[in-house]
């Protein structure tokens, strides 16, 4: 008699996909919490004075310790070193101290406090600069650390779903928690402008404390999914399976020397270099383009996240059984630049036209399906690029990447809005025709990017146009059955 192969628990259909629900809940809090106040650009310069610099330099300032600290490259040996489970509690840990902080710095109690005083005139170095208002700069200091541990979060939830569903459902389990991720985006940006109102008052710091309140839920999901993967390990350790071969330091130079590796981390860095910052400015940008209102812009950007979620899963449900990813890539990339080309050319001349609302909703819809098109194929293509081993820090490097761009471009914007819209004192008004096009810019450079790495997946073979799903083979007992037929 043949023995049965023993099921783990990541082979319950269940049990996977709980643990995917406890990530990405996670993921869906702080991506709300990332984008808590991009809808209130505008509120934060006539109630706190932060001025396009200072709003700039502090979205910024969210990735500023992962790159000039290069604590994204520690974050991936941290994860390759203690694991999926240990890494995301100690990141949602992180993740409250930080959020708790910026919430601090927004809120009544810190205005005239002795440390609102302290930092009128402390700390005017890079990132930060003389004038920057003391509420700016402290929310900035809480962004940083709630940075590290949200961009640790992410290479987290990325290997913990390879590990669970690696040779399953891996891309459509990654596009549903990107999706989710993205339904974060549109909850901050209806939800914030309704609680900073709330009461008659304008107080944006309620946004910013609900949005806390939800990753102390969100640190509980990943307490729950620490006790799931620790029984995993347990019955892997006890299935016979080998052990991984333990990082080392030495292997980064592994990563670094790939050459298909550098054209997905440059593509991602440029992507994402024209979608995340353009997030931190687009209410604002439809205010002035359109004349809209906060909650009419909040209510047309909203269907960019939402329309991303909902495709998203359905693209890497497609990926698993298809392929076609470096394909995908660049069909992303070229949607990415024809919008970002209407929202710099087309809006601006159809202001407080019906035909301009109907182009801008088309053209954010448009943007939705780039931003599914583009993560749904990028992130399941890593691990048919580097070792199993090697994929925490591979990751992690590629997120270093792409914090540069996501650390500089909300500042260069900034400086860039506040240099072309010279002597313009109501945020209402301000000219995105430049800030658009260097978006646009960013597109056609990933444009390129990707017909170069499909054109090298053709001659080398990585497999990025092929399927994700593993067809599984019959049991010995199936295959004897069927031979004796």
């Amino acid at each position: 008699m043949v023995e049965a192969t023993r099921k783990l628990l990541k082979d319950s259909k269940a049990a996977r996909w709980l643990a995917l629900v406890m990530l990405a809940l996670m993921m869906f809090f702080a991506y709300m919490f990332v984008d808590i106040l991009s809808p209130l650009q505008s509120l934060l310069e006539t109630s706190k004075g932060w001025d396009p610099k200072a709003y700039g330099t502090y979205q910024g300032s969210e990735t500023f310790l992962n790159v000039f600290v290069f604590f994204l490259i520690f974050a991936g040996i941290i994860l390759d070193k203690i694991g999926v489970r240990n890494t995301a509690v100690l990141s949602g840990v992180v993740m409250l101290i930080g959020a708790s902080i910026k919430f601090y710095a927004v809120s009544p109690i810190f205005e005239g406090s002795s440390l609102d005083t302290a930092l009128q005139t402390a700390w005017n170095f890079f990132p930060f600069y003389e004038g920057m208002p003391s509420s700016a700069k402290l929310a900035a200091i809480g962004f940083m650390l709630f940075g590290c541990g949200v961009e640790m979060a992410g290479i987290t939830v990325s290997k913990g779903i390879v590990k669970w569903f690696k040779g399953k459902e891996m891309a459509l389990a990654m596009g549903l928690e990107m999706a989710i991720a993205r339904i974060g985006v549109a909850a901050a940006v209806l939800i914030s402008p309704f609680f900073a109102r709330l009461g008659g008052t304008v107080d944006v710091s309620r946004s910013v404390l609900f949005s806390v309140i939800l990753l102390l839920i969100g640190l509980i999901c990943f307490i729950v999914y620490f006790f799931m993967d620790k029984k995993l390990e347990k019955e892997m350790g006890d299935s016979g399976e080998e052990p991984e071969e333990p990082f080392q330091i030495k292997d980064l130079g592994k990563i670094f020397s790939s050459g298909v590796f550098w054209l997905v981390a440059l593509l991602c860095v440029l992507y994402y270099s024209a979608i995340f910052p353009f997030q931190k400015y687009a209410i604002n940008m439809l205010q002035c383009n359109l004349g809209f209102t906060e909650e009419k812009a909040g209510l047309v950007f909203s269907v960019f996240p939402l329309g991303a979620a909902l495709i998203t899963p359905l693209l890497g449900f497609f990926l698993d059984y298809k392929g076609r990813g470096a394909t995908m890539l660049i069909f992303g990339a070229l949607l990415l630049i024809i919008c970002h080309v209407t929202f710099a050319l087309v809006l601006p001349a159809l202001k407080g036209t019906a035909l301009g609302t109907a182009i801008g909703l088309n053209a954010i819809v448009l943007l939705g399906i780039s931003f599914s098109l583009v993560p749904a194929s990028l992130w399941p293509s890593v691990p048919k690029l580097v070792d199993n081993r090697l994929l925490g820090s591979a990751y992690a490097v590629i997120f270093w990447i792409q914090n540069i761009g996501l650390f500089a471009f909300p500042m260069l914007i900034g400086s860039v809005l506040r240099s072309v819209n010279e002597g313009v004192e109501n945020p209402l008004q301000y000219n995105y025709t430049i800030p658009m096009l260097i978006f646009a810019s960013c597109g056609v450079i990933a444009l390129i990017l990707g017909l170069a790495l499909k054109g090298l997946d053709k001659k080398k073979g990585y497999g990025l146009e092929k399927p994700n799903k593993i067809k599984e083979k019959p049991s010995t007992i199936e295959a004897t059955i069927e031979a004796n037929l």
